[in-house]
Parts: structure tokens; C-alpha cells; sequence
């Protein structure tokens, strides 16, 4: 495929939004461990659960990228958190500022990759995203718990 081919192009567009999905990824990854640190004894299954979730997610995006010869962005030693986690409702917050990272993220990679594969994992990992984000909205207290367009801002 030429190089300044439109195919060539949509390529770049689908690894370059892969790429911003990995990095979401790893800083879902760390946050959860703060996460888990501030909620009571009784939620931190589904804080495993959902860190589980986006390790086996990174590995898989990682691995899709490397596949395509492209080095997979790395993850930072550690991540600015949005604000102070002091309680069990501060930790269900974060959790949804992670998920909604990545459900942004995703829904940047379906609109920008062109494989159906990588569309399927897109929505997949978008879908899963806000229904976690779902229950910890929720536990925040927020209100609605969702939205009509998760991941559009």
C-alpha cells in the first residue's frame, strides 16, 4: 500500500487512536489501585474486577500494536489524579473519571479506525466502560447515572 494512500492514512488514524486507548488504559490501570486503597472491604471485588478488566484490555492493545509494528506507548510511573480521594464516594468518583477516560478514548478508536475488528473491540470496550462507570456513578451519587452519548463529552 503507497504510503500516501488513504488506506496507508486510515491505518495511521486507527494506531494513533489505539495508541491514545492504550495510554487511557494504563492510567485506568493505576488509578483503580487508589480506587481500592479508599473504598470499604465490601467493594473492592469490583474494583478487582474492573482493574482486571483493563490490564487484560491494555495486554490486548498492546499486542494489536505490536502486531502492526508499532511500539505501544508505555505507561508513566505514576498519574496526576483530578482531585483528593479522601473518602469511599471520592473513590467511586475516580473510578468514573477512569472509566470515562476510557470510554472516551474508544469511542475515538471507532471513529477513527477502519478494521472491523478493531471497531468490535472499540465498542466492546466502550460498552463495558460505561456499564462500570454506570455502577460507580451510582456509589457517587451521581445523578443521572448515565448518558444518552457516553463518551462524547
Amino acid at each position: 500500500m503507497p504510503a500516501g494512500s488513504a488506506e496507508a492514512g486510515s491505518v495511521r488514524a486507527g494506531t494513533a487512536a489505539l495508541q491514545e486507548a492504550l495510554a487511557a488504559e494504563h492510567a485506568a490501570v493505576w488509578g483503580y489501585g487508589t480506587v481500592g486503597a479508599a473504598v470499604p472491604a465490601g467493594q473492592r471485588g469490583a474494583v478487582a474486577e474492573a482493574a482486571e478488566a483493563h490490564r487484560d484490555l491494555r495486554d490486548r492493545v498492546a499486542a494489536v500494536l505490536t502486531a502492526r509494528g508499532a511500539d505501544p506507548v508505555a505507561t508513566e510511573a505514576a498519574y496526576q489524579l483530578p482531585f483528593p480521594v479522601l473518602s469511599a464516594v471520592d473513590a467511586a468518583a475516580l473510578a468514573v473519571v477512569l472509566e470515562d477516560g476510557t470510554t472516551a478514548a474508544w469511542v475515538w478508536v471507532l471513529d477513527q479506525a477502519a478494521e472491523r475488528s478493531t471497531r468490535e473491540l472499540a465498542a466492546q470496550a466502550a460498552g463495558a466502560a460505561e456499564v462500570r462507570a454506570v455502577a460507580w456513578r451510582q456509589q457517587a451519587g451521581t445523578v443521572p447515572p448515565t448518558s444518552a452519548t457516553p463518551g462524547l463529552g
